[in-house]
This record gives structure tokens, sequence and C-alpha cells, in this order.
């Protein structure tokens, strides 16, 4: 026998992932990780016996339910499940996730839609910061077509607007979490930032490598990760992580000047894998440190900030991405009054996952 499970799989951003409301999921949060990982089908590279696509990218879950703040619509935790590991995450939030998580709450009924778009105040439970999610909702209904377009997906959809409170610091303390904009780690300067995911910047000169190289062209090379593993297990101390040898976090980005209109160019690894593009938070957090003069990212690409609102071009290994933040340069440091982006997101699949029934059961 096995246990049926409500489950929805969307596409949010350039990520794809399965969508649970809270109330089919288990409590306890070893069995509800169990659970997660049977309809991933991790461990396995192939995770040939569930869900999972075997990429970090396409293991991804998102549990959400009505929310436990009066300041928001709905709850959501973001679960990354490991491909080839019996581990399941929750130390970060997932931005490109997160723009399916407006469409699934209205689509499961936690919300009712307006006439012609809603704006969904998410509590994201990760790190407890709100997100405001725009989903375009003509006569009520979840609209998924329409011409926006991001690169990593093909094709064009309806766009989902996400705008970010109070993300600065929501996981390491402090959007500086080392109290400086550069610091020196195996003889590499790095800038560490958390604007809503922490993120270490490396000029990827410094590490023998141009900056453009394709991702499965940094994967291979194994010196490299090596390289790039120690100076992020360095600093996780650092930025009030801890030990993160288990951990999703922080993300890791090589920067280089851009070369196809953007501000910089990135190659990020996520923390093993070397992403496709880039993830939504990390995209706002290498914005934000393109703008801190000094930094390391500041020197590769030549910004200053002016104060006021910026639309920022980062570009990835399929394109770009463009970020709005608007700081505040009137104090003594930088301070973000806002950050927002584009993303869209288009629901994929509705049923049930099918669990083994000893899982389920704890056995």
């Amino acid at each position: 026998m096995q246990t049926r499970i409500p489950c929805t799989v969307m596409r949010g951003g350039t990520s794809r992932g399965l969508y649970f409301l809270a109330e089919d999921l288990p409590t306890a949060t070893g069995l509800r990780d169990q659970v997660l990982l049977a309809a991933m089908g991790s461990p396995d590279e192939r995770q040939i016996d569930g869900m999972g696509g075997a990429h970090p990218l396409t293991s991804k879950v998102a549990v959400v339910g009505p929310s436990s703040r009066d300041d928001a619509d709905v709850d959501y935790l973001f679960l990354q499940v490991v491909v080839d590991r019996a581990e399941v995450s929750d130390s970060q939030n997932c931005g490109n996730i997160l723009a399916g998580v407006g469409p699934f709450a209205i689509e499961s009924g936690l919300l009712l839609a307006g006439e012609d778009y809603t704006d969904v105040r998410i509590h994201m439970v990760n790190t407890g910061a709100i997100a405001i999610a725009r989903i375009q909702t003509p006569g009520g209904v979840v609209e998924y077509a329409g011409e926006a377009r991001i690169d990593g997906v093909p094709g064009t959809a309806a766009p989902v607007t996400l705008e970010f409170l109070d993300i600065a610091g929501s996981s390491c303390g402090a959007m500086l979490p080392t109290g400086r904009v550069v610091d020196e780690v195996d003889g590499v300067q790095v800038t560490c930032i958390d604007n809503g995911m922490p993120v270490v910047l490396l000029n990827a000169a410094d590490l023998g490598a141009t900056g453009y190289e394709s991702p499965a062209e940094l994967e291979a090379d194994e010196d490299l990760k090596a390289r790039v593993e120690a100076i992020r297990l360095a600093v996780g101390e650092r930025m009030n992580l801890g030990d993160v040898s288990g951990k999703t976090v922080p993300k890791m980005s090589l920067v280089a000047p851009a070369r196809d209109g953007g501000v910089i160019c990135t190659r990020t690894f996520i923390p093993h894998r070397v992403h496709e593009a880039i993830g939504v938070l990390g995209a706002v957090s290498v914005a934000t440190a393109c703008l801190l003069p000094g930094s390391v990212p500041q020197r590769v690409c030549g910004l200053g900030a002016a104060g006021g609102a910026s639309r920022l071009q980062v570009e990835h290994p399929t394109g770009f991405f463009t970020v709005d933040v608007d700081v505040d340069t009137s104090g003594d440091s930088l301070q973000v009054k806002r950050s927002a982006l584009l993303r869209t997101a288009r629901l994929l699949m509705r049923g049930e996952v099918m669990i083994p029934a000893a899982v389920w059961s704890g056995q």
C-alpha cells in the first residue's frame, strides 16, 4: 500500500518544485523530511524513484498554509531536498519557488483573488521576512499566460512582481555579517553580504578563473571547487551561520566585469553545483553589494552608491536578472529601503504524490 498526499507541481522562476498545504504533511519535522525525501526520490543522483529532477533547482519544496502573523496572508516554508544525500534543509529562502506561492495559495483556496490582480503578503518562515507578490487574476482567476520574459525560462508568461520588505540581514543578523565590507580568506579578498540571501562574492580572477566559464566547466574544475568550498567553510562562522559544512548557505558567487550590457557578470555555486542562472535573493544580494563602496563587486563593476532607486542587471550564464534596489546613503552606512524584481510562474500539475506506507507510518 501507498499513502496519497495532495501535491501541486509548479515552476517558480527558474526552479521547479512540489507545493504542499501544510495540513497535508506530518507536523513532526523528522517524519516530514522522510516523506519529502521519498516524494523526491532522494538520496539518488537520478532521483529515479521520485518526482525530483536530479538537480538542486528541481528538488525543491514549498510548504504553504494560513499565516501565523497578522501582517501576512500565508506562511511559506522553503525546503531544499538534497539530491544525493538523505537531507532536507530549511537554512535558506528561495525566491524562485516564492514566485509560485501566490498562485498556489489562490488555487488552493487559502485566499480569494481580486478582479484584476491580487497582492499576496507572504511570510517567509525560513527567515521571518515578508514578501509581497502581485499575481495577475483577471476575473478572479490566476492568469499564467502573458508577455513577461525571464532569462533561463523558454517563452513568456504572466508577470509575478516580488517586493521584499526588511530582508537585510534576515539570515545572518546584519547585511554585512562580518562587520566589514571586505574580508581576506586564504589570501583572497571577499565581500560577505546578506540582503535576503547570504552570499560571498569573489573576484573570479583572484581564483584563476575568467568568470565567463560555463557551469559545466566550473563544475569540472576540482581544484577551483575545492578552494571555493574551503573559503565557504572558513567564512561560515564569521557570517554567524555556524558550521556550514552541511548547509546550503552561504552561496559563493564569482564576479567578473560585465560583457553583455549588465553591471556585473556572475557564476554562482549553490553551493556545490553551479547555478544555470542565479537565485532571486542571491541576485538581490549581489546587486546590493555592487553599490557598496570598496566591496569586491563594486571594485569590479565600478558602480557607486548615489542614493535613491537603481535598476541593476546582473549577468548570469543564461542571460540577465534585473533587480530594483532603493538605497539610502545619507547616514554612515548604506541602508536598503526596497528591493523588487520580476518573476513568472506556471502551474504544471495537480494531483497526489505517492509515498510508501512504511515511510508515512514512520517505519
